[in-house]
């Protein structure tokens, strides 16, 4: 599954990132790291963007990045 598909409340670690170069960059650079555990707080009213807590910080995040993030379910 991937991070887009959580739903609030849930909580997640993080297996992969699929993509590469500057995106995969920009994504290891916010904190979201393998293993690292992640919780969506909300999601915007429109569905775009994310509100995640991860390392005890919130980050917004689009779901389009989201969908790129594979995870498994806590």
């Amino acid at each position: 599954m991937t991070l887009g598909e959580l739903r609030p409340g849930e909580r997640a670690r993080v297996l992969s990132i699929g993509t590469q170069g500057a995106m995969r960059q920009r994504i290891l650079d916010m904190g979201i790291t393998s293993k690292v555990e992640i919780q969506l707080i909300k999601v915007a009213p429109l569905g775009d963007p994310l509100d995640l807590s991860l390392r005890g910080y919130n980050l917004s995040l689009r779901r389009h990045d989201a969908a790129l993030i594979e995870v498994e379910k806590l």
